[in-house]
């Protein structure tokens, strides 16, 4: 993402800026004349922080400036002085000092600073929760505050990020954003226990679930990677996947499997050797795979696709 100059900037400036990190943004400043912001920024990897000092305005991400295909990104919202409110997904939630709350660019929401305030935002791609779309939908525009529960723990932490940004640079920030990002989810899912499909347990199913698909390509890809990515260990992995009657490595092998077998039935992908297939999937073993496949589809590679564009 464009990293933006620390910098004051008026309202004007601000518009110009904003839609240049956030995507396309209303922006509207009660006195636009006197509108000021204080900005210090600082990115690591693909994430970007951005420390904010405004005076009162509104931001609204509607739905008609949201671009079909935009990679999906999450905006953490840490509030440190001041006050705002955040809107997203039929919900509503005000942040005072020593609160946060997520809030996805892929769907509409508002943001409203009804005086001068100091706040701290965290971009981030989505991908980094390892979280299905349900659950995303489930965290959004919700306080977690640093007087309650496991939040004593995290809000502070991001405090420290805001009180320390300039020294976030190189790939140890990213490690600790990764892992302060990831820390965030079990805040979430320990607030969140009592909702249908979001206790815990099923949070790192899904999470790990998540991980997999988008890790197929990775040949290392199994459970001391999977629970590295998540910050949990081995032991906790298996007896989550066990619960599902299943193993870890059986998932990821069928999970590539499937997808072997739907790249070679499709017609676009008709001039691709079955090995290139394979491949795709962390797969290199060409006389593996084609065991593996006959075990589970009953047929070998070659002779599932002759099969199927013979029919």
């Amino acid at each position: 993402m464009p990293q933006l100059p620390a910098s004051h900037l008026d309202l004007n400036e601000w518009k110009i800026a904003s839609n240049s990190a956030f995507g396309k943004l209303d922006i509207e400043a009660s006195d636009p004349e006197s509108f000021q912001v204080e900005l210090k920024t600082a990115t690591a990897g693909d994430v970007s922080l951005f420390d904010m000092r405004t005076g009162p305005h509104s931001v609204a991400r509607r739905a008609e400036d949201i671009p079909a295909g935009d990679v999906p990104y999450c905006k953490l919202s840490l509030q440190i002085q001041g006050s705002s409110v955040m809107r997203q997904d039929g919900r509503e939630c005000q942040l005072n000092p020593g609160d946060l709350a997520l809030y996805v660019t892929q769907r509409p929401y508002e943001l409203e600073y009804s005086q001068e305030q100091h706040s701290l935002v965290v971009l981030f791609p989505q991908s980094y929760l390892h979280l299905t779309p349900f659950q995303l939908e489930s965290i959004t525009a919700r306080t977690v505050s640093r007087t309650d529960g496991l939040g004593r723990v995290m809000v502070p932490l991001f405090e420290q990020l805001a009180e320390n940004i300039e020294v976030l640079e190189g790939p140890h920030a990213v490690a600790l954003l990764q892992s302060a990002l990831n820390m965030l989810v079990t805040v979430f899912a320990s607030e969140l226990d009592s909702q249908p499909g979001m206790n815990s347990e099923n949070l790192l199913f899904e999470q790990a679930q998540q991980y997999i698909e988008q890790n197929l390509s990775d040949p290392e890809l199994g459970p001391q990677t999977i629970a590295d990515a998540l910050f949990v260990s081995v032991r906790q992995l298996h007896a989550r996947f066990a619960a599902q009657k299943t193993t870890v490595g059986v998932f990821i092998r069928t999970q590539r499997l499937e997808h072997i077998r739907e790249d070679l039935a499709n017609p676009l992908m008709k001039s691709e050797s079955i090995s290139t297939i394979s491949a795709r999937y962390g797969l290199h073993d060409a006389s593996q795979v084609s065991r593996a496949f006959k075990t589970e589809f009953r047929e070998s590679p070659s002779a599932f696709r002759a099969r199927v564009f013979q029919s």
